[in-house]
């Protein structure tokens, strides 16, 4: 069974765009990148993925379960991590973290208090006087603590300093080995590349790539570093051509013969031609801003 599944869906604020026909699979287990900047329409999928907003059009399930129809069933087994996460005040953490269980009629004080620990959470501040990090720790707990099947975790790592977000990531290799789905929105494109199996690509508001990372990185698109003097000028593909005091650095999308012929007139002292990081793919692909969706 997949873990999501969408068809076609769509949804409008008015007139404005929020997503586009978004037809997307994510398989049960997977550990799955949604990668886009702010503004793509990252949110409003996850949104109305969880049955918070109305759809315009088109349908989600989350384990073949309808999320308009079915969404509390749905919410039972999922961890939901927004953006931005906010409390009442005057609570204290423990609190926060007692609620959230108890509306899952859950006992998960014992989990609860592992995450504390290990993200460094003390449960006894109160909310307003948390750090934009501890409110994220915070946040990370209520979506963990019940252990659920499915997390789906926007932009999550915004606010923790480098070494709770490489705590908060064992964590989620943790979960993934245990067959938890693991559902990731975020616009760093190296926390996608180390971390996970298969990755979607939005922009304006319409998925442009998905397929595995390995695959997305295996673009078109070709790094180029060049040692020596040549000339470029009138060659097509080439981006993000950066100047070197021995040469140039480039990515390259167009036909290889015609580099070659290129660089064959000048003088080239050392040639380099790997692939990309999945940083330079995405940039390509928003350039470009192809189609592309891979077998997952």
């Amino acid at each position: 069974m997949d873990a999501i599944r969408t068809d076609d869906l769509t949804k409008y604020y008015g007139g404005t765009r929020g997503i586009e026909h978004i037809s997307l699979t994510v398989g049960q287990g997977d550990f799955f990148g949604f990668i886009g900047p702010n503004g793509a329409g990252k949110s409003t999928f996850i949104r109305t993925l969880l049955g918070l907003i109305r759809p315009s059009s088109g349908q989600a399930r989350i384990f073949g379960l309808n999320v308009g129809r079915d969404r509390v069933k749905i919410l039972e087994r999922v961890g939901y991590l927004p953006a931005e996460a906010s409390f009442w005040p005057g609570m204290r953490v423990r609190d926060v973290l007692r609620l959230s269980a108890g509306l899952r009629r859950r006992d998960c004080q014992p989990e609860a208090d592992r995450l504390c620990e290990r993200l460094r959470l003390d449960p006894s501040r109160k909310v307003e006087t948390l750090s934009l990090g501890n409110r994220k720790k915070a946040a990370i707990v209520c979506a963990l603590q019940h252990e659920p099947e499915l997390l789906i975790l926007d932009e999550p790592t915004s606010g923790l300093d480098p070494l709770m977000q490489r705590e908060f990531f064992d964590i989620l290799r943790e979960r993934s080995a245990q067959g938890a789905t693991i559902f990731l929105s975020s616009h760093i494109l190296s926390e996608v590349q180390r971390n996970c199996a298969h990755a979607a690509i939005i922009r304006d508001g319409s998925i442009i790539a998905c397929g595995s990372v390995e695959s997305l990185s295996r673009a078109d698109a070709r790094r180029v570093s060049v040692r020596g003097h040549v000339e470029l000028d009138g060659l097509a593909g080439i981006r993000d051509l950066r100047r070197t005091p021995d040469g140039v650095d480039f990515l390259y999308g167009g036909d290889m013969r015609e580099l070659l012929s290129a660089l064959a007139k000048g003088d080239v002292r050392d040639l380099t031609v790997s692939e990309p990081e999945l940083e330079e793919v995405f940039l390509h692909y928003y350039e470009e801003g192809g189609v592309r969706h891979d077998d997952l």
